[in-house]
């Protein structure tokens, strides 16, 4: 009896080991929608890391880049060029949802992918080079409440976009038309902040993840984070919009989804590996190190969690006249 049991267990390990195989991608990929050095590079390097450290995956990760539109190219390219491809995950982020909300990604909208994995949250923040006159939020706002045009915001992204939604946000409650900003957008964050840098766009818009790595070179000055309470560690002594009079926060969801015709078996295989990745201490720490905060969405979850954060976007959209 204990040896046909025995065989059994034997036999059925070999099927679950079979079926990992055939599912397992041979060259995954992870597609970031815009060029190098923004929170989509961020998101893909931080999986690809991830896995290459705890060896979840056998074939290493690559990094591919598809700027465009802020993630719209990506996206239209994923559901009708590759919607069956099992190796291609593809980031996304608060930013790719407030697009789908206002219809920016073409005839596709948020149910047309398989939304995969939620691997952390950033938050927004607003920056300035730390040779700059505006030492506070409050020197910022008062420039824009003397002269919105006088001001030159960089973002990655169009009117409209995430990026453009914070700077919006603040000035709403300043008491300053958003319409009235000066606004140059960019494809990418990490194009964004090259800017500032180089002195073309005054004060950068962004994610908190894009900027600290500028902020302990000492090159940049973050006014304002734009969470709901000072985030700890090394991050401490950015103040928030909140305790400086803009009732503002602005979370960041960084993830991942997947073409609408991948398999259950192909899909559940990555849903599993992010499963045990998100699980493990060592990818927390690594998580950490780049400036992001815990947030584990898998699967059906994260879906849920989609489609609830689109049509909060939604309303906050046509609140701002952009979208009838």
């Amino acid at each position: 009896m204990k040896t046909a049991l025995a065989r059994v267990a034997l036999f059925t390990s070999c099927l679950m080991l079979s079926s990992q195989l055939l599912a397992e991608p041979k060259r995954p990929e992870c597609i970031a929608p815009a060029k190098p050095g923004g929170g989509f590079d961020l998101t893909c390097k931080l999986a690809q890391s991830g896995f290459q450290e705890s060896e979840l995956l056998k074939a290493p990760m690559r990094v591919t880049y598809m700027p465009g539109g802020v993630g719209a190219v990506a996206y239209n390219a994923v559901v009708a060029q590759r919607a069956d491809q099992p190796g291609t995950i593809t980031a996304f982020s608060s930013g790719s949802l407030l697009n789908l909300a206002q219809g920016k990604f073409g005839r596709y909208d948020e149910t047309a992918v398989r939304w995969l994995a939620a691997i952390g949250t950033d938050y927004g923040a607003i920056s300035v080079r730390d040779d700059s006159p505006w030492q506070t939020l409050d020197d910022l706002v008062n420039a824009i409440r003397k002269s919105p045009g006088g001001v030159v915001f960089g973002a990655g992204a169009t009117i409209g976009g995430q990026d453009w939604m914070q700077t919006a946000l603040i000035a709403r409650a300043a008491g300053v038309d958003p319409q009235k900003l000066r606004y140059v957008a960019f494809e990418g964050g990490g194009e964004t902040l090259t800017a500032m840098l180089g002195g073309h766009v005054q004060v950068t818009s962004s994610g908190l993840g894009e900027v600290t790595p500028q902020l302990e070179a000492g090159k940049i000055r973050i006014l304002a984070v734009l969470s709901d309470e000072r985030l700890p560690g090394k991050l401490a002594d950015i103040p928030t919009a909140r305790e400086q009079g803009y009732d503002i926060s602005w979370p960041v969801i960084r993830g991942f989804y997947m073409g609408p015709k991948v398999s259950d078996e192909e899909f559940d295989w990555w849903k599993t590996r992010f499963d045990g990745l998100l699980a493990d201490q060592d990818f927390a720490a690594l998580r950490e190190r780049r400036d992001l905060f815990p947030l584990s969405l898998t699967g059906h979850e994260l879906e849920a969690f989609v489609r609830q954060q689109v049509e909060q976007y939604k309303a906050l959209a046509a609140e701002f006249g952009l979208v009838k």
